[in-house]
């Protein structure tokens, strides 16, 4: 099996979502990852403090390949933990092997934002054309530029594929003019 394979595999039953943030199952990654190579193995690497918090690391080695996937330690929303505990290492640390195994290709879309596995022929939906054109608004851009940029008269025309592509762009912006940090910083 190939990462073009194991990314197109359908995960959306075995996702839990929590706080409008969805994550994939780690004991269902962890057991599809086995079906497709009965060799992976994971291992993680010690935790590292960032002044009073932590990052967790986990390396995936499958198909003859190694990836490794960092974590900082959360809470509920999404923000790094001030000294974690226990149990939340150990949270963090089983969501990073997911990550892990999603950087070979299973369930990686997920951390696009998407809810379904990428196909060439899917386009943009209603729903993505809307939080694109709300987010363009907001970091002062517009719909219109980013048809141009792809060479279509529609957000809906644009392949689903770019969607993590567009929102990455946005937030970017975003970020840079909620912090005033130059645009070429």
């Amino acid at each position: 099996m190939k990462y073009a394979d194991l990314r197109k595999i359908d995960v959306s039953k075995y996702v839990e979502k929590k706080n409008g943030l969805t994550y994939l199952s780690w004991a269902w990654a962890v057991d599809q990852l086995l079906l497709q190579d009965s060799t992976a193995t994971w291992e993680y690497a010690e935790p590292k403090m960032f002044g009073h918090t932590m990052m967790v690391f986990c390396t995936v080695n499958a198909f003859g390949v190694s990836r490794t996937a960092q974590l900082p330690v959360m809470n509920h929303r999404n923000q790094a933990v001030e000294n974690p505990d226990s149990f939340q290492v150990n949270t963090a640390m089983q969501r990073c092997l997911a990550k892990a195994i999603a950087l070979h290709g299973l369930g990686l879309y997920i951390y696009n934002g998407e809810d379904l596995p990428p196909s060439e022929e899917a386009t943009l939906t209603d729903e993505d054309c809307e939080t694109i054109s709300k987010l363009a608004l907001d970091v002062g851009t517009s719909a219109e530029k980013i048809c141009a940029h792809f060479k279509v008269d529609a957000l809906n025309k644009i392949p689903r594929l770019k969607y993590g592509s567009i929102m990455a762009s946005l937030n970017k912006k975003r970020f840079v003019k909620d912090e005033g940090v130059p645009a070429d910083s």
